[in-house]
């Protein structure tokens, strides 16, 4: 067992602050947005520079090197559609905190981001789909177990490198598909898989005064469930305070009056 990992989600291009400081390489807001989820208690953060088509490589490695320069080689998970800006990201890449997480891969068109994971003694976010949303519990599993023996083919640690993530979905839209998701986890577990998602999709589309009630009931029920980690917003406070009371009683924390804190 260990503490549950947090990857913080808001370097993203979609937001239109940071979709301009990527197209202008200019620093502030980028290191704005990391340290306030580092603050937050943030393990990793991801760096999601889009498709990139044009300069992914010169931007995902300036992004790397600027981020884990200021913020004492924080460990980092690469996002971007472009293989290329995710090996380029690599090579500049500092491991004295953590591997670096290649975000992702899939049973699909994207399966070579574990070729890409293996060849580079990277970490892959493997997500149990092909195309579209999967038919239920039977074929994500099936979905992990291909990718898992690809990994295991290249010579990846499965135990360790494969982080597999069920396919979170919205609530909204996809109430009864919920319970299919906490069942996967479950069977990861029991399996020893470690596992991850990006938990944010299930509260899309609900009010700002739910999500945060969502999210964190979700979460909870996840880890109960045996998930290892979870892309989030740190920023959330109650999903942040979730996390931290899960951890003392799994035991993975030494419980004191000040845990929230700390």
């Amino acid at each position: 067992m260990a503490k549950f990992v947090t990857i913080g989600e808001r370097i993203h291009c979609i937001s239109p602050v940071i979709r301009e400081a990527m197209n202008t390489m200019t620093p502030d807001p980028i290191l704005k947005r990391a340290e306030e989820q580092l603050n937050a208690g943030a393990v990793y953060l991801d760096v999601n520079i889009g498709p990139a088509e044009s300069n992914g490589p010169e931007l995902m490695q300036w992004a790397v090197k600027l981020i884990q320069e200021r913020f004492d080689n924080v460990p980092l998970a690469l996002d971007t559609a472009n293989r290329k800006a995710i090996e380029a990201g690599i090579q500049v890449y500092n491991r004295s905190k953590g591997k670096p997480i290649v975000n992702s891969a899939d049973a699909g068109d994207r399966i070579e981001n574990i070729d890409l994971a293996a060849a580079n003694d990277a970490i892959v976010l493997a997500l149990c789909s092909a195309e579209g949303v999967p038919g239920g519990v039977d074929e994500r599993q099936a979905y992990c177990m291909e990718m898992l023996e690809r990994g295991m083919e290249k010579g990846m640690d499965a135990a360790e490198d494969m982080w597999f993530d069920p396919l979170f979905l919205v609530i909204k839209g996809m109430q009864d598909k919920q319970t299919d998701i906490l069942e996967t986890i479950r069977w990861f577990s029991e399996q020893g898989f470690k596992s991850t998602g990006g938990l944010s999709n299930v509260s899309n589309g609900m009010p700002k005064n739910i999500r945060p009630i969502m999210d964190s009931v979700m979460l909870a029920m996840c880890i109960d469930a045996g998930l290892t980690s979870a892309i989030v917003n740190p920023n959330d406070q109650r999903l942040m305070e979730t996390v931290k009371s899960c951890d003392i009683i799994k035991n993975e924390t030494l419980f004191a009056d000040s845990y929230l804190e700390l």
